[in-house]
């Protein structure tokens, strides 16, 4: 009897969300001007590639993780950073924003093809 992995989304969202909170938080923490701030940039970043392993070992491969999780924070913390800290994004910005959202989704369709190639093989 095989058993099924568990989902490797759940954590890999959760380490999205704690590795765009600890850059926003190493933002806030305006240098060493407001100290307490890193605890939150320490938390973040070690809980976020904590849980990045859990997804890789859950199976999902290297290259969708990582390229998942890194193109999701660097557009949610664009965008975090223009509303929480008046952060202009201009008109090139947006357009670069929507080119790694359109690249995201053509990682993960192309890895979901290459499951199905797999499985009928």
């Amino acid at each position: 009897m095989t058993r099924t992995r568990p989902s490797a989304w759940p954590p890999l969202l959760t380490a999205i969300a704690l590795e765009v909170t600890a850059t926003l938080s190493l933002r806030a923490a305006e240098g060493f001007r407001h100290p307490l701030w890193l605890i939150a940039v320490v938390i973040g970043y070690s809980g976020s590639l904590w849980l990045l392993s859990v997804v890789l070992d859950r199976g999902m491969p290297v290259g969708v993780a990582y390229g998942i999780w890194s193109a999701i924070g660097v557009v949610l913390t664009a965008v975090m950073g223009a509303v929480l800290f008046g952060e202009l994004l201009g008109a090139v910005q947006i357009v670069g924003i929507a080119v790694i959202v359109v690249g995201v989704l053509l990682v993960e369709l192309g890895s979901r093809a290459g499951h199905t190639k797999e499985a009928t093989s």
